[in-house]
């Protein structure tokens, strides 16, 4: 294993270099694993959903209150106008079509918003789905290490066999069924005092 004058050895070069390497690979795998995930997501959302969400996008701006404003000040502005000019109002003065394309535009923008949160909430419990399941993937990898390492002990000439309650306790891996079911117990309403 050579460097050039100053330059670290690659990780390919080193002898842990295929751990790293592995390593690397797995990471490369779950974040294409990740990527792919969110992309098909995003390519399940319907045309009329995309249309809403752009929709929402513009509502959740600060040009969106400063364009309800301008048009209620222009509204009222162009009703007093007419007023003074002994014309017709087209809305006199309670404004009685204004508050209904104010109330029509609050629930559009009401619906807007809750059909995305809808949407955002179906793809967060899939995600916290995936996260009980790495979360008891990586239990059971813990409790199989422990069960290795305690082997590992009672095998060594060198190292003095003893019993480890604590050991022996976390060495068994929990039944998923029963954390499933626990879950469910203390999520279902009709179980809380």
């Amino acid at each position: 294993m050579r460097s050039v004058a100053g330059v670290p050895p690659t990780i390919a070069e080193s002898p842990a270099g295929g751990a790293e390497s592995s390593e690397r690979d797995q990471i490369s795998q779950n974040i294409a694993a990740v990527l792919e995930f969110y992309t098909r997501e995003e390519e399940n959302i319907s045309l009329s959903q995309r249309a809403l969400e752009r929709f929402g996008r513009f509502v959740g701006q600060p040009v969106f209150l400063a364009v309800i404003l301008t048009f209620v000040l222009l509204w009222a502005c162009l009703n007093s106008m007419l007023s003074a000019l002994n014309v017709v109002q087209f809305d006199p003065a309670p404004y009685i079509y204004l508050q209904g394309i104010v109330g029509l535009t609050a629930l559009l923008t009401a619906t807007v918003v809750l059909t995305k949160q809808n949407r955002l909430e179906k793809l967060a419990a899939q995600r916290a789905h995936l996260d009980l399941k790495v979360t008891l993937l990586t239990e059971q990898k813990a409790a199989k290490l422990i069960d290795l390492i305690e082997e590992l002990r009672r095998d060594l000439p060198n190292v003095r066999d003893r019993h480890d309650p604590d050991a022996a306790a976390l060495q068994k891996s929990m039944n998923p069924e029963r954390v499933l079911a626990a879950l469910d117990e203390h999520s279902d309403p009709a179980n809380r005092p």
